[in-house]
């Protein structure tokens, strides 16, 4: 089996290549047509393609030797001002001698960058715009400043459909003569819930074991308890057996692993599974915020799912009653 990451192995190298986001690539297939790029932001999810987008834009716009007019920073390591002042500023103002007289400059989490950070770009994109265009990249476009979101065109990138990544997946699975089961793309699918970048180490993680890739082989790989040891966990807090379902939550949390955060999530989502009635969800999921809450806030985990438990158990018993 190859060393390298099938991530980056499988990565677009072209606008065409791209998976999904099918809007938002004749929007940049027309730009590199036109041969004139905007000021961009390029924002959503983590492993969704922006940065793949961003590559894929400058490629199609100068052809193979596009990173002769390309940089490419991760705003999130190199954040600060003189950053911008320094390392940005030169870049920008130097013309490029090729046929297209500006070059691309891509700030990766340019939402991480500091706000005077953020007000040194705003003059550095108005005073080179002939000589640079710049491609913001950000999980959340509201923490980049007004004036520089004025300045630039908005590109959403939403998470990639199931069937999308399923048939993205299969395709590296049969091109690395890789075993993948159906419910072990249903299980991937489940864990990534549309994160292609996401999905595509979790198969490799999966298929570095050497058998074939089943949803038991996922989420044992990627630290997730398997949805349906969750399920019996809250169905037997639901009956009224407090003391064996915190037996299952402590065996979940030794035999896979599994943090806290995550396992409430698995919890949310299989709440909206199970056949209760709708007044049981409402109050159950009311306790679920409240626990993801304390979590975040920094409160030991298996003491506030035992909690859950117990007052799932508690909760069940009075809507039973009722």
């Amino acid at each position: 089996m190859s060393f390298e990451m099938w991530a980056e192995k499988y990565r677009p190298k072209s606008l065409n290549q791209m998976v999904n986001q099918k809007d938002i690539v004749e929007r940049l297939e027309s730009f590199a047509k036109a041969r004139n790029v905007p000021h961009c932001i390029f924002a959503g999810p983590p492993g969704t393609g922006k940065t793949t987008a961003a590559l894929c834009l400058a490629h199609d716009l100068y052809g193979e030797a596009y990173r002769e007019n390309l940089m490419e920073l991760n705003a999130s390591d190199e954040r600060g001002i003189n950053v911008v002042r320094a390392t940005v500023k030169t870049f920008a103002r130097v013309r490029t001698l090729g046929e297209i007289p500006f070059k691309i400059l891509i700030l990766d989490e340019a939402d991480n960058m500091t706000g005077d950070a953020q007000q040194a770009l705003r003059r550095t994109m108005e005073r080179y715009t002939g000589t640079c265009r710049f491609v913001l990249i950000a999980n959340y476009s509201g923490k980049i400043i007004e004036p520089i979101q004025s300045r630039c065109a908005p590109f959403r990138f939403t998470y990639l459909s199931k069937e999308e990544q399923e048939v993205h997946i299969k395709y590296i699975a049969e091109k690395e003569k890789v075993d993948l089961t159906e419910d072990g793309v249903n299980a991937i699918y489940d864990v990534c819930r549309g994160d292609l970048r996401r999905a595509i180490n979790s198969l490799q993680a999966a298929a570095s074991l050497g058998k074939p890739i089943t949803s038991e082989t996922v989420y044992a790989v990627v630290g997730h308890a398997h949805p349906a040891d969750v399920r019996a966990m809250m169905k037997i807090a639901m009956d009224g057996n407090f003391v064996e379902a915190r037996k299952r939550l402590r065996e979940m949390i030794l035999k896979f692993g599994v943090a806290g955060s995550d396992l409430i999530k698995q919890i949310h989502r299989e709440l909206f599974r199970l056949d209760i009635p709708e007044n049981w969800k409402i109050n159950l999921a009311e306790i679920v915020g409240d626990v993801d809450f304390r979590l975040v806030e920094g409160a030991d985990e298996e003491v506030q799912l035992s909690a859950f438990l117990a007052r799932l158990t508690e909760s069940s018993a009075k809507l039973k009653g009722g």
